[in-house]
């Protein structure tokens, strides 16, 4: 149960350092002011309305698009090397305590370890038997 509990903690901290440093990009594609599509890791297709032809060949005047891509880069982080030396006392001591009731927490306590060995009962200096009257017959 403990090596299964130490196995399932390493891996839940080696995801999340994976996950604390990596960066990606987060693309959506808006259409006037309603979000049409989200991706990540590769760019939003959009909703296919391209308005920035002309309306004729003679003509100059180009329609205003309404739709609008955005970008998001979330950035992961790059350092990854505590500074002990930004740790206070209180800190400090709570991490130890912390550590050492963890440690003790998990001890077994040995099973063959009996504290009634060395006990010896004392010496019965009268019968019971005869002091309640009391006889099998």
């Amino acid at each position: 149960m403990k090596q299964l509990f130490h196995k399932l903690m390493s891996f839940t901290l080696a995801l999340v350092v994976l996950f604390s440093t990596m960066s990606f990009t987060v693309n959506m594609h808006y259409c006037g002011d309603i979000l049409v599509e989200t991706a990540i890791l590769h760019k939003a297709k959009g909703c296919g309305m391209d308005m920035e032809k002309p309306l004729g060949e003679g003509c100059s005047i180009t329609k205003m698009n309404c739709c609008n891509d955005e970008q998001t880069l979330v950035d992961g982080q790059n350092e990854l090397k505590l500074q002990v030396d930004t740790i206070s006392l209180e800190q400090q001591l709570f991490i130890a305590s912390f550590v050492y009731t963890y440690h003790t927490l998990f001890e077994d306590i040995a099973p063959h370890l009996t504290l009634y060995r060395q006990y010896k009962p004392p010496r019965l200096s009268k019968q019971l038997f005869k002091l309640d009257e009391s006889y099998l017959i």
